[in-house]
Order: structure tokens, then C-alpha cells, then sequence
């Protein structure tokens, strides 16, 4: 998020809109698929969205301030959350069977035949992990990238050169080469106390 929010700046933008909330509102985790009835899953919502503020909207405030770029969150209104919370969890039940992807109530309220919002393709696609966001093609791609820049030798010697988290794949020793080179050692690897 900080990368893509330096990279929106860069383009001259100011502000952006992001989702988050939706997930912890509308059950979109992939782990509400397990949700054995509809007040567990009301459970689950309202202890997420009650520790939004400790990490996802923590990380977007300080990804999106570091560059200067501002972001609104219309998932996270009061209206919308009373609003949204207000919506029988029977709703937000993922139900295969019955079509009822994850994040269903949602997406159903964006489905407009006549005026669609979206496309299908892009309104009913399968939920990604902002970290996975990049798709599943990227994978081969980064590890064949990383595969250029690390050789066998490299990764024979890599407990030498980093004996502290020792890179297990050339893909984690190509990442670990470019954070050194932006945080060399020992600075940032031997933090006594949390900053």
C-alpha cells in the first residue's frame, strides 16, 4: 500500500477512495465461509470492525499520509455502518450453493441490468487479500525475476551473508537485497526496544 500510494501521488492525484470496512462489515474474509450461523458471523463483523482502527485502517492512514495522499472511506460512515450493520446476517451468509460469493449483499446492491455499475466479470470476481491483490499470475513471474538476480552460489553463502532470517528461497533473498540496501545492518535488525 505505501508503493501504490507513493506511485498515486506521483500521478498528481490528492485523494482516493478506499474499501476499507467492507470486508468486516459484509463478512468478505475468506474465513467467513465457515461461519456456522448468522449470529456467529454478526459476532465476527462487529469485533472486526471494532479493531479496524489497531491495523488495516492504521496501516492505509500511514501508507497514504506519507506521501501526502489523502484517503476517504465511505465503508467506515456511521450512517453506513448503522446502516449496513442494521442488514439481517442472513444476508451476508456465504452461500455457495445459492451464488452467494463472499461480500454478496454488496455486490448484489451494485448488480443493475439496466444501469450496471460494473461489469460482471469485475463485480463478481473472486475475493482477493489486498496482499495477494496483484493476482496469481504475478507469482511465477516475481520468483523467475528473483531467479535472474540470485544465483546458486549466492543462495550456498546466504546463512553468511544473513544469519538472522536466513532467505530460504531466492525469491525471499532477492527481497532481502533490496530492504538492506534501503536499511543496512545492524541498524534495523537488532532494535532492542519497539520504536
Amino acid at each position: 500500500m505505501f508503493l501504490m500510494a507513493r506511485k498515486i501521488k506521483a500521478l498528481g492525484v490528492k485523494m482516493v477512495i478506499s474499501g476499507e470496512g467492507s470486508d468486516e462489515i459484509f463478512g468478505g474474509y475468506l474465513y467467513f465461509h465457515k461461519a456456522p450461523n448468522k449470529e456467529e458471523l454478526h459476532r465476527e463483523t462487529c469485533q472486526k470492525i471494532k479493531a479496524l482502527h489497531q491495523y488495516d485502517c492504521l496501516r492505509a492512514n500511514k501508507a497514504t499520509s506519507a506521501w501526502g495522499l489523502e484517503a476517504r472511506v465511505p465503508f467506515l460512515d456511521k450512517d453506513f455502518i448503522n446502516v449496513a450493520m442494521a442488514i439481517d446476517p442472513e444476508w451476508k451468509m456465504i452461500k455457495p450453493g445459492q451464488g452467494h460469493i463472499e461480500k454478496w449483499v454488496l455486490r448484489k446492491a451494485f448488480d443493475d441490468e439496466e444501469h450496471p455499475y460494473l461489469p460482471k466479470h469485475i463485480l463478481y470476481r473472486q475475493k482477493e487479500q489486498f496482499s495477494d491483490g496483484v493476482g496469481y499470475s504475478w507469482i511465477d513471474g516475481l520468483k523467475a525475476h528473483a531467479a535472474q538476480h540470485v544465483t546458486d552460489k549466492m543462495m550456498q553463502n546466504a546463512e553468511h551473508i544473513y544469519p538472522h532470517n536466513t532467505p530460504a528461497t531466492k525469491e525471499g533473498y532477492y527481497y532481502r537485497m533490496i530492504f538492506e540496501r534501503f536499511f543496512p545492518q545492524p541498524g534495523c535488525l537488532f532494535l532492542e526496544e519497539p520504536v
